[in-house]
């Protein structure tokens, strides 16, 4: 595997560790990404005080992303509001809720629905000006704000020592699952025009590409 969200939580393997099965890989597991990209958040809109994340609760990975983001939002001091996302008929709802709710700012995390949801996603943020963040690079292609997240490229590359070792006779269940060392930020300036939004110079300086 090269880009497993949660392997133990999808039952792929054991442990981390100790695999001990015939899969192994690489995960995007990253318990710190979650809070980091709250606090990007907090970075461009400085009196952030109500941030909307939408996750999906079956979804491998996302307890654990939540709790990060909890951690992180009681250090800034931002009240979040959960909206589960279990599939793409919740999104209105989740919209309405997030207006209701007159969120601030939006925090997407990973999963199948809200990444094949991006446009309607990405959509909503721009109607409604908010300033947004997500996990892949393919949201901020498809107009989304920014992206801090996995550098998957890496994952790929990275992907290639275990075929080397497999090939020369190592089992899987022997190889530990290893974790992103890579991440990427991404912003989209089109999208901050769009919104309104001046990103801060020194956040702008620490961004891995920006689109224009």
């Amino acid at each position: 595997m090269v880009n497993d969200t949660d392997p133990v939580g999808n039952g792929f393997v054991a442990s981390l560790a100790r695999p001990g099965g015939n899969i192994t890989g690489l995960a995007t597991l990253a318990p710190e990404l979650s809070g980091k990209q709250l606090e990007l958040l907090k970075e461009i809109v400085a009196k952030l005080s109500r941030v909307a994340v939408l996750g999906n609760s079956t979804q491998p990975g996302n307890a654990l992303a939540l709790r990060e983001i909890e951690l992180a939002a009681r250090a800034f001091k931002v009240q979040l509001q959960n909206l589960d996302v279990l599939d793409p008929m919740d999104l209105e709802t989740a919209f309405r809720a997030a207006s209701k709710g007159r969120a601030e700012a939006l925090l997407v995390l990973g999963g199948p629905v809200l990444f094949s949801n991006r446009k309607r996603i990405i959509d909503f943020a721009v109607k409604n000006r908010l300033p947004a963040i997500y996990e892949r690079l393919e949201h901020v292609e498809a107009g989304g704000l920014m992206t801090y997240g996995p550098n998957i490229n890496d994952l790929h590359r990275r992907a290639a020592t275990y075929v080397d070792k497999i090939l020369k006779g190592r089992t899987p269940a022997d190889l530990p699952v290893e974790q992103p060392i890579r991440f990427e930020f991404i912003v989209n300036l089109k999208a901050a025009k769009q919104i309104g939004l001046t990103i801060p110079p020194n956040v702008l300086a620490r961004a891995d590409r920006v689109i224009r």
